[in-house]
């Protein structure tokens, strides 16, 4: 979703292949032809280079552009949000979120409720950042913005209560209302979905 939003704001048209994760489709050696650690998303270029892993593909797609400032202190602010949200928002929101929308969460519960409680933590850590004014996370709307919105804007899905946080359910409405913004966020298949016993 993230290399999504850039590429429309960017105006650089693209090809979307689903790779299913659930399917052991990511596993096959085609794939770690892509990436070697067989995960998700994968941008291929028009040489056939690949380039894994989001925030790479964002700070690629996003260089020489509006999107990631040349600036190195402003760039450094960028970075910062975008490690931000790969240490503290993916690995407890991100997979929180999975739980509990896959019908697993109730057999880990410790496991979704510190996920949770944890993510709650980074949520009020983002709260902090964008309380003191700032329309974006580092300024001025970049790459750091959409790496987060990701999966903050469904953070919810997760079980946190974004109405406690002002300042984030702001931004999200402006990181919204950004040019060729697009949303295309899908639900998890159903063969992702956990069977009942």
């Amino acid at each position: 979703m993230k290399a999504r939003i850039l590429l429309r704001q960017l105006d650089i048209p693209f090809e979307r292949v689903t790779v299913d994760l659930f399917t052991g489709e990511t596993r096959t050696p085609e794939h770690f032809g892509r990436n070697p650690d067989g995960r998700v998303p994968v941008l291929e270029l028009d040489d056939g280079q690949t380039i894994p892993e989001s925030g790479a593909i964002l700070e690629y797609l996003g260089d020489g552009t509006e999107y990631l400032p040349a600036d190195r202190l402003a760039r450094a602010r960028v970075l910062q949000w975008m490690f931000f949200e790969q240490n503290r928002i993916e690995p407890e929101l991100a997979y929180a979120r999975f739980l509990k929308l896959s019908g697993r969460a109730d057999q880990i519960p410790e496991v979704y409720e510190s996920r949770t409680q944890r993510g709650g933590d980074a949520l009020a850590a983002l709260e902090r950042g964008l309380s003191d004014g700032r329309e974006f996370v580092a300024g001025g709307y970049s790459i750091a913005d959409i790496a987060l919105y990701a999966y903050v804007h469904c953070a919810t899905d997760a079980g946190a209560d974004l109405a406690q946080h002002d300042a984030i359910v702001s931004w999200i409405g402006r990181v919204e209302s950004t040019p060729r913004f697009e949303n295309d966020l899908e639900p998890l298949p159903a063969h992702a979905l956990k069977r009942p016993v």
